[in-house]
C-alpha cells in the first residue's frame, strides 16, 4: 500500500480501496482533473447520501479535497484524473480523494495568514471527525471520516412506496 499517511490522527485503519478493515465501497467516480469536476464530485456525494444528517460537511470536504487535487497535483495537468470514493463501515463514512501525485509536499493544514486561498485542509480538519492521507505509488489519497447513522437509521425520512419499500428519491436540484 505504500507509505501510510500522517494526517493529524496519524496512521490509518483499513482503506476502501484495498478491502482492508470493515469498509464497503458504496460509490466511486473518476473525473478529469479540471475545475468543473469539483461540482460533479459534490453532486456524486449528494446522490449517494441524500438523507445523511452531515451531508453539507461531507459535500464541503469533497469540494475542498477535489479542488486541492486539481490545483496542487498532477491531476490538474493535461490528461490528469481525480477519483472520489465513498465507503461505509461500522459507525463511519469514509471519503477518499485520489490524485495523480504531487511533485513536492503533502496535504497539511496551513497556518492562518488571512489569505483568501490556502484554507482547504483547515476546512477538512474542522469538518471531518478525522482525516489523513497515504501515499499509493505516485498517487496521494486524502481520506476523511464522518459519523454514520446506525444501519437501522439509514434511509429514514425517505418516502415509502405503497408496498412499504423506498419510493423514488429525488436528486439534487
Amino acid at each position: 500500500m505504500g507509505d501510510e499517511g500522517s494526517g493529524p490522527e496519524g496512521g490509518e485503519r483499513g482503506t476502501a480501496a484495498d478491502g482492508c478493515g470493515d469498509l464497503v465501497v458504496i460509490g466511486e467516480v473518476t473525473l478529469p482533473g479540471v475545475r468543473r469536476s469539483v461540482g460533479y464530485a459534490r453532486g456524486f456525494v449528494r446522490e449517494l447520501l441524500p438523507d445523511h444528517p452531515g451531508l453539507d460537511d461531507l459535500v464541503t470536504v469533497t469540494s475542498e479535497a477535489v479542488a486541492n487535487a486539481v490545483r496542487h497535483t498532477a491531476s490538474g495537468l493535461e490528461g490528469g484524473r481525480v477519483s472520489v470514493v465513498l465507503a461505509v463501515g461500522p459507525g463511519v463514512y469514509r471519503l477518499e480523494v485520489r490524485d495523480d501525485g504531487a511533485a513536492v509536499g503533502r496535504p497539511h493544514v496551513k497556518a492562518e495568514v488571512g489569505a483568501e486561498t490556502g484554507r482547504g485542509m483547515r476546512i477538512v480538519d474542522g469538518l471531518a471527525s478525522r482525516w489523513g492521507y497515504r501515499v499509493d505509488g505516485s498517487r496521494t489519497v486524502v481520506w476523511a471520516e464522518f459519523p454514520a447513522p446506525a444501519a437501522e437509521e439509514r434511509g429514514r425520512g425517505r418516502e415509502r412506496g405503497p408496498d412499504g419499500g423506498a419510493g423514488p428519491v429525488s436528486g439534487p436540484g
